[in-house]
């Protein structure tokens, strides 16, 4: 809406893959080969959040974001690999989408979808109007170049088309090494349609636009290919940032940025796959691992006249405070029948109050508590770093100051102990296991009509 009523438009920026270390703002720039000059200035326009906790892996963070939950409570705490039709989001489950589009959005999602397949589970059944992208991932893209890969015999990965009111997506083009490069290209021009008719209908959006960079396989688009002279992970940081800037060109262009949330997050921490390795920065981890490079990517928010601008803050905002906070924002109703972990962080971005909602969370790999974190601390229940380690579950578990040692390189600090720090980590693990037994968890791979169980109160 143009007209400064309490209902934003909300566009959500989602970024593959994009390790603390990547953006200039959060510490890359001469490091990685290029500025990203249109998301630091974004940043001097909002808030940039330094302690933004994703989930460990893509679908986790997706289902999250959407539902305000823990992936762990709707069965999606991993990404599945080979799974076939009928895997994701039940029906029961209640999605960004439909929250909103409930409440008088129009909802689109552009990119990769990752929490679900099949009749019931597509975008267009979880209250989004239109999507274009992969069901998957986009390392699919690199199957028809494997010399041992038949497309005669073995799956074939598409690009899929939907709008509200389809049976099934329409299969479009072959994702290939040829599509994935350019794919970016495609969501933002019908990004671009999507908002500018929601602009003409004067009615309020919801885009959620998952850009494909920087998940591999890591590759410029031809505009940009050679534009920084130094090498392809360069030339796209410095596509992710064009692209992010041609969208907020758009929402200035149709008078829409002054009433408009825009959120520009990582899902997970960087790729570990030598061939296009990202960094976390300061930290130590990538995704599908427990170190804190994980539990850390870039967010930046911006609602001009409502988040105070300027603002760079170490308080804990985990994932799901994006779903409770954006449904505030809207001026919608929460879903009062289930569990939501997020927390509601608008009083806290709008500089109501001086502190973030949660102190804490608790984070998984797949359906293994890796451990938990509250304020600077951090409790380890298993080691791994990295996604290239051997997981080793820990017979003590470790506290970690990361005030003191950031790169968690000390499993005990023989001076200070912080023993006393388990009383709030296990009050964040109670809590936990109180919900489950009050409401339980779908199990992964549980048919569309599952239900979880309620306990009586």
């Amino acid at each position: 809406m143009a007209d400064g009523t309490a209902r934003p438009n909300v566009l959500f920026f989602h970024v593959d893959n994009l390790g603390f270390g990547e953006l200039s703002c959060y510490s890359g720039g001469p490091f990685r080969g290029t500025w990203t000059s249109r998301i630091d200035a974004f940043a001097t326009d909002g808030v940039r959040l330094t302690n933004y906790a994703p989930e460990a892996q893509c679908t986790p963070t997706r289902s999250a974001l959407l539902t305000g939950r823990y992936a762990i409570r709707s069965g999606n705490q991993a990404v599945p690999l080979g799974a076939p039709d009928g895997w994701g989001l039940v029906a029961w489950e209640r999605t960004l989408g439909d929250v909103l589009g409930d409440a008088g959005y129009r909802c689109a999602v552009y990119g990769k979808w990752h929490v679900g397949e099949g009749a019931g589970r597509w975008p267009t059944d979880k209250g989004f109007r239109e999507w274009y992208g992969p069901a998957r991932t986009y390392d699919e893209a690199l199957w028809p170049e494997d010399p041992w890969y038949d497309p005669q015999r073995d799956p074939v990965s598409h690009m899929l088309e939907a709008h509200a009111g389809d049976a099934e997506p329409t299969e479009r083009e072959q994702l290939t090494v040829a599509i994935r490069r350019d794919c970016d290209a495609e969501y933002l021009a019908r990004a671009e349609a999507f908002i500018r008719d929601a602009a003409d209908a004067d009615e309020p959006f919801f885009a959620y636009f998952n850009h494909s960079l920087m998940h591999m396989p890591v590759l410029p688009r031809e505009e940009f290919a050679g534009a920084t002279g130094n090498g392809d992970w360069a030339d796209s940081l410095a596509e992710l940032d064009a692209d992010f800037g041609r969208l907020l060109d758009l929402l200035a262009e149709l008078g829409l940025d002054g009433d408009t949330i825009v959120v520009f997050a990582g899902d997970n921490g960087p790729e570990e796959v030598l061939s296009w390795r990202g960094t976390p920065g300061y930290w130590e981890g990538s995704y599908f691992a427990g170190g804190e490079g994980n539990l850390r990517t870039p967010c930046i928010v911006r609602w001009p006249g409502h988040v105070t601008p300027g603002v760079v803050t170490d308080e804990i905002m985990h994932v799901t405070d994006w779903f409770t906070t954006l449904v505030g924002a809207a001026g919608a109703e929460l879903p009062a029948d289930r569990v939501i972990d997020g927390r509601d962080q608008l009083p806290w971005l709008t500089g109501e109050t001086a502190e973030s909602a949660r102190d804490g969370f608790l984070f998984w790999m797949g359906s293994e508590l890796y451990g938990a974190k509250w304020r600077n601390f951090k409790l380890a229940l298993v080691a791994q770093k990295y996604s290239t380690d051997p997981p080793a579950k820990l017979s003590t578990p470790h506290i970690v100051n990361l005030l003191t040692d950031p790169q968690e390189r000390e499993p005990l600090d023989v001076r200070y102990l912080h023993s006393w720090t388990a009383t709030h980590f296990n009050e964040l693990i109670a809590d936990f296991e109180r919900s489950v037994r009050a409401e339980g968890l779908v199990p992964p791979g549980a048919p569309i009509g599952f239900v979880p169980p309620v306990s009586p109160a």
